[in-house]
């Protein structure tokens, strides 16, 4: 704690956590976003009352718990927004942790402290979760690396749900050796394999980047030769819509009953994604769905066994903590824009740095096949060997 500067731990009384004192992961250092649990301390999920309710956690969550038994020494469990209900990093309870690379820009969230925690070097490895993009947006903002596996592909026993058929346990490092390494241990069958990757630019990702990070984009893809596809067929709003219904369904199941249980005051953001929520009707719940199930169905058409998209994360680079409002509101939504694409379709995405815009990083990503999550991973670090886009 006494190292942290950048305000991405939780400061909770230190208890010892157990890891194996030899093993793959050996001499690496784990944080863990405080939805998971880990034996000895609290889950506070960015919310008080959640905190108070919480008590000391007996047991640890799977993922964090493979990770210790392969060697990783705990360090600490990271900040989140609350309830892992935005994308910012920015928690009007317990404060907005520094982004190291760009430190008068928002950090990501909601696996904010757990991006934050590797890119300031305070741990080698953290687990975050990904619904909407929480992982993988701090992965970008940051300058790091991160991975939002395939929908089912990691265990999310003792972690707080918020949308379960979105929610995933995903993991950060600041570079991919590591992550693949961590990734090997969580994930012991090598699934499908990408002897042969069919390497496809969706047209409609791309078309949504500005000229500075459309740039940055070309250049982390330089010398890949990939064919243009489309990948919403139905337009970009049609899929965002359907996203957007299906992820507020779950969380009208998963997080409103708590939320109207304690009356718990409604800080700006959240207040209107509870109201979206509630708002929802159970055919507009239907219909989402089995568009979703479209949508999935025709993306996993496109990639056959080898597919794999050389995509945007987001938009555009991190925007500044003073900020107008109306960029508060607006970021989100054009960054959902391309963060739908793998959550709607439940399959992997590596992030990796690719560069800067406007003196902040700026990610690329790969999303492939369901299942390639280990193969995805090995090609990100083959394609970026020899680059040098570090997070700082």
């Amino acid at each position: 704690m006494s190292a942290d500067r950048w305000h991405c731990l939780m400061p909770y009384p230190p208890a010892p956590v157990p890891h194996a004192a030899s093993g793959p992961l050996s001499g690496l250092r784990l944080a863990v976003k405080d939805i998971f649990d880990v034996a000895g301390y609290p889950t506070g999920c960015g919310c008080p009352l959640k905190l108070a309710q919480s008590g000391i956690k007996p047991r640890t969550a799977s993922a964090a718990l493979a990770l210790l038994e392969a060697g990783a020494e705990f360090v600490g469990k990271t900040h989140t927004d609350e309830l892992a209900w935005s994308m910012y990093g920015m928690n009007a309870h317990f404060g907005t942790p520094v982004n190291p690379a760009a430190p008068d820009r928002i950090p990501g969230g909601s696996s904010s402290g757990s991006a934050v925690a590797v890119a300031a070097g305070l741990a080698d490895l953290a687990i975050g979760s990904d619904t909407g993009g929480s992982v993988r947006a701090p992965a970008s903002f940051c300058g790091i690396w991160g991975i939002r596996p395939s929908h089912g592909a990691l265990p999310l026993d003792h972690t707080m749900e918020l949308a379960a058929s979105y929610d995933t346990c995903g993991i950060f490092a600041r570079d991919g050796a590591t992550l693949l390494r961590a990734l090997q241990v969580l994930l012991p069958d090598p699934g499908v394999a990408l002897d042969a990757p069919d390497l496809l630019r969706p047209a409609d990702m791309w078309d949504q980047l500005a000229p500075a990070p459309r740039a940055v984009l070309e250049r982390a893809f330089a010398g890949q030769s990939a064919r243009e596809l489309s990948i919403f067929p139905q337009g970009v709003e049609a899929a965002y819509a359907t996203f957007l219904t299906t992820v507020n369904a779950d969380a009208r199941d998963s997080v409103l009953p708590f939320i109207r249980d304690t009356a718990m005051p409604l800080v700006r953001g959240i207040d209107g994604r509870v109201a979206a929520a509630e708002a929802l009707t159970e055919p507009e719940i239907a219909q989402a769905r089995a568009d979703r199930a479209v949508f999935a169905a025709e993306l996993d058409a496109r990639l056959g066994p080898q597919g794999v998209l050389l995509a945007p994360v987001v938009h555009d680079a991190p925007f500044r903590l003073d900020a107008p409002l109306a960029v508060f509101d607006s970021y989100r939504h054009h960054a959902m824009r391309l963060l739908c694409v793998a959550g709607l379709a439940g399959l992997p995405q590596v992030v990796f740095p690719a560069g800067q815009v406007e003196g902040a990083p700026y990610g690329a990503a790969l999303i492939g096949p369901r299942g390639s999550d280990l193969a995805l991973l090995a090609l990100a670090c083959e394609m970026t060997k020899g680059q040098t886009h570090g997070s700082h």
